[in-house]
């Protein structure tokens, strides 16, 4: 039974550090660190060959007293000035930011006329996927029934045109016919798209749903 529990508890684990290991540390300039480079713009072409995303980290390694990281507006990072800065600079090197929001983010070294250099670092964050840009495509199937309806509206205007007789009796009552037999469709239609609006479930519910259940039902095995 103790074993059992263990795999529960493992699995569990496992599950916990696969999610961790989705956010990644960029270590800026990989080998070469933080410091002044040997081109203005090397930490920009660094920039262009990674991905950042929403959690990830930046670690910016520099021997303390030599140079700082400064989190600055876009108008400083261009003029290199920290009139604009984003909090207190960070003097303990290696030091680590954290990305936390999606968008453009800029940093410089305040030491000097080391940004001037070319120490300085703009990095651009993507967001992930929301639930609500997967639950997108149900809501294009909606609309389809309204385009097929568009012909019921053909009947009811060529009828009238070509009625020219005396007789108003057929004319009186050919619209009608032709309105309801309109209406008809269209009232249908919104029957099928309430029951194609009935939202579905995400994936990731049904995902974490199926673990708990197995992980209960793996529990209750080795317990009873």
């Amino acid at each position: 039974m103790a074993g059992g529990i263990g795999f529960v508890l493992s699995f569990i684990a496992l599950v916990f550090v696969h999610h961790a290991a989705a956010q990644k540390v960029h270590v800026v300039g990989d080998a070469t660190g933080w410091t002044i480079p040997p081109d203005t713009t090397f930490y920009s072409g660094w920039a262009e060959k990674n991905t950042f995303a929403v959690g990830d980290s930046l670690s910016f390694k520099f021997p303390t007293g030599s140079h700082d990281v400064l989190k600055v507006s876009k108008e400083s990072f261009e003029a290199c000035s920290t009139d604009k800065g984003i909090g207190s600079p960070l003097t303990t090197g290696p030091a680590t930011v954290k990305l936390d929001t999606a968008g453009e983010h800029y940093f410089i070294c305040s030491v000097g006329k080391h940004c001037l250099g070319g120490q300085k670092l703009s990095v651009t964050v993507g967001g992930s996927a929301t639930p609500g840009d997967a639950a997108s495509p149900p809501s294009n199937s909606t609309e389809e029934p309204s385009k097929t309806l568009a012909p019921a509206d053909s009947p009811s205007s060529s009828v009238p045109e070509g009625d020219e007789s005396p007789a108003n009796s057929p004319s009186s009552s050919a619209p009608n016919s032709s309105e309801s037999s309109a209406d008809s469709p269209s009232s249908s239609v919104p029957k099928d798209a309430e029951s194609a609006k009935a939202p579905a479930p995400s994936s990731s519910t049904a995902v974490m749903a199926t673990i708990y259940v197995t992980l209960s039902a793996i529990v209750m095995n080795l317990l009873f």
